[in-house]
């Protein structure tokens, strides 16, 4: 078991770090990234911590690289060669170039922290020519939000946005047993593979502002979630303006901005 004390870094609540301990948990994350591959892999793991993915994931047929902010990590995975130095990039993921880290698309893995998991796929989508699969375990409640279907409560932003390029699905949950130290919540694995879906056949920024001033609004109908977009009559005689934004798809979402974007000329 990996603890605190053994490991000599500490878990700092200012970075929302909960060390994942438990090797067989490690085990299956790591084999839920490259179970489907049959070739090598580039892969960039966020925040290793004392190296318990990083362990398993040299084992494997895999460029491995990991990012790093805390400095007792750093020096840990030095202190141990857990990986060559050459391949920890020292600093912030949400200020990483992600384009930087590996000629051609590549795959995430990683314990998320909690309190930028949300941060953390935002930046993801920024990239996500780039990033073609990513397995994480995050706090369930976000891991929820993230896989959950149209109509349901928890469905919302980070739903939409993530699958209109990415298929989705939930893998297996974990117990606040397996970190230390063990967090209040339960944690939850799941995997992020890039879809067929190049673009979105709409305006996307536009798309991302529907979607967001959509959610923002949710227990409002769309007709008056997205008053201040100036919608035309044509729009707002469309039946999909009855609806709430929990009610629609990625493709309802596309539509409704296509149909926004025509009506402007």
């Amino acid at each position: 078991m990996q603890t605190e004390k053994r490991s000599g870094v500490r878990p700092k609540k200012a970075l929302g770090q909960h060390f994942l301990h438990d090797k067989n948990t490690a085990r299956r994350i790591v084999d839920s990234l490259i179970r489907d591959k049959k070739s090598a892999l580039q892969v960039l793991e966020i925040g290793p911590g004392t190296g318990v993915l990083t362990r398993f994931l040299k084992d494997e047929n895999v460029s491995l690289k990991v990012v790093e902010i805390d400095r007792e990590s750093v020096a840990y995975l030095k202190e141990h060669q857990l990986i060559d130095e050459s391949r920890i990039i020292e600093g912030d993921f949400l200020e990483l170039d992600l384009l930087s880290v590996f000629p051609g698309p590549y795959s995430i893995i990683g314990n998320f922290p909690y309190n930028i998991s949300s941060q953390i796929f935002f930046h993801v989508l920024d990239y996500r020519d780039t990033v073609d699969q990513v397995v994480c375990m995050l706090q369930k409640e976000v891991a929820d939000r993230i896989v959950s279907p149209p109509g349901s409560k928890v469905y919302g932003i980070l739903s939409v946005l993530l699958q209109a390029y990415y298929d989705v699905n939930m893998l297996f949950k974990v117990s606040p047993g397996v970190f230390t130290p063990p967090p209040k919540v339960m944690s939850a694995v799941i995997r992020l593979a890039r879809n067929s879906r190049r673009t979105l056949e709409c305006d996307e920024s536009l798309f991302v502002q529907v979607v967001k001033q959509g959610f923002n609004n949710r227990r409002k109908t769309l007709r008056n979630a997205l008053k201040n977009l100036n919608l035309t009559d044509v729009v707002s005689s469309d039946p999909i303006l009855d609806k709430r934004a929990e009610q629609l798809s990625v493709e309802d979402f596309i539509y409704l901005t296509r149909l926004i974007a025509e009506s402007r000329g």
